[in-house]
């Protein structure tokens, strides 16, 4: 399997508690829940938003939406990142001096879960990124993301109820992030990514969640050409994936996928067999079939 920079630790204390109940049988069964918390986001002394959030990565989760608001420029400096547990606060400080009391005021709640939202001038940005028009998308390189993201120990698997963004290149997944709201598993990975200067050319996104406006609007924000999902699409996510020359690949499972915009990235490349269905070579269900059972998330 390839190594991660990050990946998820579903052995981490903080993010699950077991809870005992009963079963359809009557049975008592002890069960592994996700924990949520608030997180209130600072930037320098303005209050901005409260997130819910499992509560891992504060500082990338806080960056990162910052960055996908169009809060934060390219060419910010941070000055500082104060995160307080006690108070579940985050305080983001940067050079340059900030306002975004009318901003504010224009948010309208969207699709994600939680605390999810999109400002009413987040277009603002959408329309003047230009994709890189030389990036591909091997159908060799999809399976073997698959493969690696969905056998990959994580806090889905463990306990369900919560999603995942993965930062790839290639064939190699590199940053993996989870929340109860696939907005902030997507803005921790901004966040690193800002945090520590990582470009966004010959990457790939891949989300577990469905392809929404949402997650095509703050892909094509990153920079990124390239967004692959388990799960399904949304008419608009479609819609603005094509506006913007996103290769937006849903459905994917195994070698199975369906393009519904880009689909000129594409080197179909991967010829190893018959198709396969979603097992393991151990004949065992595989965690995206068991993920499937769950509901798409």
């Amino acid at each position: 399997m390839s190594k991660f920079i990050i990946q998820p630790d579903p052995e981490d204390s903080r993010l699950t508690r077991p809870v005992t109940g009963r079963d359809h049988e009557g049975r008592e069964v002890d069960l592994d829940v996700i924990m949520e918390r608030p997180l209130t986001l600072f930037l320098n002394d303005q209050e901005i938003v409260t997130m819910m959030t499992i509560g891992d990565y504060p500082d990338c989760l806080a960056v990162g939406y910052l960055v996908n608001q169009n809060m934060l420029h390219g060419d910010d400096v941070i000055t500082g990142i104060d995160v307080d547990e006690d108070l579940d606060v985050v305080v983001v400080r940067t050079e340059r001096e900030t306002n975004f009391e009318d901003k504010i005021k224009k948010k309208t709640l969207t699709s994600g879960c939680a605390q999810g939202t999109i400002f009413g001038d987040l277009m603002e940005k959408f329309d003047a990124v230009r994709l890189p028009g030389d990036a591909v998308l091997k159908t060799s390189w999809l399976r073997a993301l698959n493969k690696s993201i969905n056998t990959v120990p994580s806090l889905y698997l463990k306990a369900g109820a919560i999603h995942g963004c993965v930062l790839c290149e290639e064939d190699r997944p590199l940053i993996y992030m989870e929340d109860v709201g696939r907005h902030n598993a997507i803005d921790k990975i901004a966040g690193y990514m800002f945090l520590n200067k990582i470009p966004s050319r010959g990457k790939i996104f891949y989300t577990t969640g469905r392809l929404t406006s949402e997650m095509v609007i703050k892909t094509v924000q990153m920079g990124i050409p390239i967004l692959i999902s388990r799960s399904g699409f949304t008419a608009w996510g479609v819609d603005l994936a094509r506006r913007a020359g996103l290769t937006l690949v849903g459905r994917a499972r195994g070698k199975r996928f369906i393009a519904l915009a880009g689909d000129e990235r594409i080197v179909y490349d991967d010829s190893s067999g018959a198709e396969e269905d979603d097992d393991d070579e151990n004949g065992e269900e595989s965690p995206s079939r068991r993920a499937a059972g769950e509901g798409s998330p």
